[in-house]
Formats: structure tokens, C-alpha cells, sequence
């Protein structure tokens, strides 16, 4: 057990998506504002090692900002982009 508990997994949340021309994204700059296709209350997706693992809520106390897993991840949904 003490060789899984030393294995590093990268978390990353994924709060929506977008398609840009490459010219358009090569001209973004520092400050630049992507719009994405996920609506305020949206459920954001938890990826494992870039695998979707599970669904949850951005949750906001103070400064801080985490997420609240709701479920799990429906990968057929992620990979046609389905919210």
C-alpha cells in the first residue's frame, strides 16, 4: 500500500471550452478574455492525469475557491463536450 500511497496524480478542473481561429489566439495578449461555453452555475468537470473523473460545483468562502465533486464523470459526455 505504502507504493500507491507515493504515486502523484494531477487534478485539473475544467470549466468550459472554446474554439478559436489560431490567428486569433496567437494575437491574445496578457489580459486577453476567452470566452467559454459554460454558464454560471455549470458544473465543472474534474480531470485525473487529463482523465475526467467527475463532476462538481465551484464553491467560493472568502478568498478561497474549491470544488464540490457532484457525481461522476460520464466520459462519452466529455469527450463530445456535453456539459
Amino acid at each position: 500500500m505504502s507504493q500507491v500511497n507515493a504515486v502523484n496524480v494531477e487534478i485539473s478542473v475544467l470549466l468550459g471550452r472554446s474554439i478559436l481561429p489560431m490567428q486569433q489566439l496567437l494575437r491574445m495578449g496578457r489580459g486577453a478574455v476567452i470566452p467559454l461555453d459554460a454558464k454560471t452555475n455549470d458544473e465543472v468537470w474534474i480531470l485525473a492525469n487529463n482523465h475526467p473523473i467527475a463532476r462538481g460545483e465551484i464553491q467560493i468562502n472568502d478568498d478561497r475557491i474549491a470544488i464540490q465533486v457532484t457525481g461522476p464523470a460520464d466520459v462519452y459526455d466529455y469527450m463530445a463536450g456535453g456539459a
